[in-house]
């Protein structure tokens, strides 16, 4: 069954909500948790479900990303039909870049003819979770389905951010909504909705089909959730697989986030700060991958002050050094560096961002290589802060990567 399937991640998005983040970047590289890119989730768990040919579909800004593949995920066997493969757009199909989730594929139509796949799994690279893909194959063969979505509950207020389930008894799919103004309760639970978390798994014969009507349809918006899965409700086996079940062989956490805003993003990464967090990096049978380059241990030293250099419910990566500065609940990336009288508070500070002295940074996301000078004040003085940085709608404050200041 794995050896059959081929997994396409979607990595091509502009990230428009992450900026500054991702005005370098495409939003999959975006660093993520002290050490992590966004991807390296969704890779993760292709990783520990088994499934070994990987097409990354690329677009935006992808230097930094594929050069994270190469230098972190180089690990499958070619000579044994392991792969993970970067996928620009190469405009086979006409003169467009990829237009909507359905046409990144459609334009890349003669990879899946030529994989010889009875199925196709789609995922994006831009999600916080852990999940077993193999569990979802095996739901989606034993009910014959042709095309199975994995899905979770969510509030109800909640739910019009997504793709909006009904399902019968056995969980097969009577109706779907993309995005509704009203959406639809669960029967048993009336402040609860089943969405699609879009993830998705299709026989190859019926995707391929499907996506060149969709190709063909001028009034289409190209987009799974709009345009391919309504209208295949009534006419094919639709199947819902729920997230976070036992079948897997991965931990049960029920921990997904879509990281698209700045204050998602930073919320994400304080979860991982909770004395017991939702989603628990430290589980030994899935363990996150990524690429770590070779850095010395993390350090505290006294500063000039005599004052120690401490940290507190915080994450520290390799190469940091805390010299008389102090650390509280943030997540600090490798090589970052913190001066004498310092404090850092509530922050993520990215890859070798280096903090004078006497400097004090609060609530504040501080993007890779950014020097930050003697006495400087973030997140303090919110007026000051707003002629200089990008501020999030919960006040974060983004400090855009290597800016002078």
């Amino acid at each position: 069954m794995l050896d059959e399937t081929l997994t396409i991640i979607l990595a091509g998005g502009i990230g428009s909500r992450l900026q500054p983040l991702t005005r370098d970047r495409a939003k999959p590289a975006v660093p993520f948790g002290g050490k992590y890119r966004i991807i390296d989730f969704t890779l993760s768990n292709c990783l520990h479900s088994g499934l070994r040919r990987i097409l990354v579909l690329t677009q935006y800004k992808s230097h930094s990303l594929q050069k994270h593949l190469r230098d972190g995920w180089s690990i499958f066997n070619p000579e044994l039909g392991e792969y993970i493969t970067t996928v620009p757009p190469q405009m086979r199909m006409g003169e467009s870049w990829y237009a909507g989730t359905a046409d990144a594929i459609y334009q890349n139509l003669y990879l899946l003819e030529r994989s010889g796949a009875r199925q196709v799994l789609i995922l994006s690279g831009d999600h916080i979770y852990r999940m077993d893909y193999a569990a979802m194959l095996r739901f989606h063969e034993q009910q014959a389905a042709d095309v199975t979505i994995a899905c979770m509950e969510v509030d109800l207020q909640e739910a019009s951010q997504f793709g909006v389930l009904s399902v019968d008894a056995e969980q097969r799919i009577t109706a779907f909504a993309e995005k509704p103004d009203q959406p639809t309760a669960m029967p048993d639970d009336p402040r609860r909705a089943l969405v699609s978390m879009g993830i998705y798994v299709f026989s190859t014969e019926l995707l391929l089909d499907r996506l060149r009507a969709d190709h063909a349809d001028p009034a289409s918006s190209h987009d799974f959730g709009k345009d391919i899965l309504p209208g295949l409700i009534q006419e094919r086996r639709l199947y819902a697989h729920r997230f976070g079940g036992e079948q897997g062989r991965v931990t049960p956490d029920r921990y997904w986030r879509d990281v698209g805003t700045l204050d998602a993003f930073y919320e994400a990464n304080m979860d991982l700060l909770r004395p017991q967090p939702s989603l628990n990096l430290y589980q030994k049978d899935w363990p996150i991958r990524t690429y770590q380059p070779q850095a010395a241990p993390a350090r505290t030293i006294p500063g000039a002050s005599g004052n120690e250099g401490l940290f507190l419910n915080s994450i520290v990566a390799g190469g940091t050094v805390i010299a008389g500065g102090s650390v509280q609940h943030s997540i600090l990336f490798p090589h970052v560096y913190i001066g004498d009288e310092t404090v850092v508070q509530d922050s993520l500070l990215f890859n070798e961002v280096e903090v004078g002295d006497g400097c004090e940074l609060h609530r504040c996301i501080v993007d890779k290589g950014v020097r930050i000078p003697d006495g400087t004040r973030i997140g303090v003085e919110p007026e000051a802060d707003r002629e200089r940085f990008t501020i999030s709608p919960n006040g974060i404050v983004v400090v855009a990567r290597d800016a002078v200041l």
